[in-house]
């Protein structure tokens, strides 16, 4: 068994990486790559290391981290433990990561050979390896972010914390179409979404669905002038490049989504999304010019027609919104996992993360009966 780091996936084949990484998009060599090779790491305090195991030159686990200089474009917040840490007079930053970046998407994180006979073992060295980077170079703390609950034991065994979140998403109970899927919702809830779409409608707003080689360099010049706005309006720096969108069908063949909507033979806004065999997941919007309900028209509505029109089981619309839940959205559990080098630090982020866990879950627990589904559904 060899370990070694790399510090860009150009030095790993792409059916090697691709092999361990399975469906997911945002796992793919292809996604992680583009951010890579298109300027969306460095300038956002993104550092990328791969940790890779090799039996016999043939690569069975793998485990993308990256050392960072701030938390923005995480979605799984600890502002406030840098700043507790800090106060006692430790340095936070920099820190390891393990996670998509900017895509707060549930996916594996440790890649490991499906026909190995040792996955714990496997587990357990590329662990090991995340934290000896840590210990090497002093940093703080290591946190893996938005795993598959399959991975928690793994993390349990090695002593991470265990933190709790929650997201909104929605489910293809084999829907036949849009009205077969709210025909299950309360006829409140069904009358609101058909009056949200009527005046879509009503505003003389059209719109398509792009897939693909469809999406055009001029389309996605479009998207990109929205998408900036809404990230200069509301956080900052964008994190995508143009670069990153415009070849984002090289890497990934076949996985994007943009469904652009048009006013006056103009476009006025857009929604863009990436796919898989059996997801479909909304990243980002924007618009140019306001028009009532065409936000939850892009971002929602047309998504979940989307999904039923392909077949796709599962909608992932992103972090927060509890207005999802009036629009057949169902909270669902995600997760995330901590080490911290300082002792007494880890132990207060140990009880902090326990008395956070019940507070969700009782949480989530309540949302279940504020869906938008008839009782007994959902």
């Amino acid at each position: 068994m060899n370990v070694s780091v790399v510090e860009t996936l150009s030095e790993v084949a792409v059916e090697q990486w691709d092999r361990l990484a399975g469906a997911n998009p945002f796992m793919r060599h292809g996604f992680l790559y583009a951010l890579e090779v298109t300027d969306c790491l460095g300038p956002q305090g993104w550092y990328p290391y791969y940790i890779l195991i090799r039996r016999n030159e043939r690569l069975v686990a793998a485990l993308a981290v990256y050392a960072r200089d701030n938390s923005y474009g995480e979605f799984v917040f600890d502002w406030s433990w840098a700043d507790a840490y800090e106060r006692a007079g430790g340095r936070y930053y920099p820190k390891l990561v393990t996670a998509v970046p900017f895509s707060p998407v549930v996916g594996p994180r440790l890649l490991i050979d499906e026909s190995a006979a040792d996955p714990q073992t496997l587990a357990q060295h590329l662990i090991a390896a995340a934290i000896e980077i840590c210990e090497q170079n002093e940093l703080s703390s290591w946190h893996c972010l938005f795993p598959e609950e399959s991975e928690l034991d793994y993390f349990d065994a090695a002593g991470l914390a265990r933190r709790l979140g929650c997201q909104y998403q929605w489910f293809n109970d084999d829907y036949q179409s849009f009205d077969d899927f709210l025909s299950q919702l309360s006829s409140k809830k069904r009358k609101e979404i058909r009056r949200e779409r009527r005046k879509v409608n009503e505003q003389g707003v059209a719109i398509e669905a792009l897939t693909a080689d469809d999406i055009k360099p001029h389309h996605w010049e479009v998207f990109y002038r929205y998408y900036c706005a809404t990230f200069h309006r509301k956080w900052g720096e964008p994190r995508f490049t143009l670069e990153f969108f415009k070849t984002l069908n090289d890497h990934l063949p076949g996985s994007a989504v943009l469904i652009l909507a048009s006013h006056d033979e103009e476009y006025v806004a857009g929604a863009f999304a990436l796919r898989d065999e059996s997801t479909l997941y909304g990243r980002h919007w924007g618009c140019s010019s306001y028009f009532d309900n065409l936000h939850f028209e892009l971002c929602y509505y047309q998504t979940i027609d989307f999904c039923i029109t392909h077949g796709l089981k599962r909608l992932d619309a992103g972090v927060q919104g509890e207005h999802k839940l009036a629009r057949g959205f169902v909270p669902v559990k995600t997760w995330s996992a901590h080490w911290i080098r300082d002792e007494r630090f880890r132990q207060a982020i140990d009880s902090f993360v326990l008395q956070e866990q019940r507070s969700m879950q009782s949480y989530i627990e309540s949302l279940d009966g504020h869906t938008a589904f008839k009782r007994g559904q959902g």
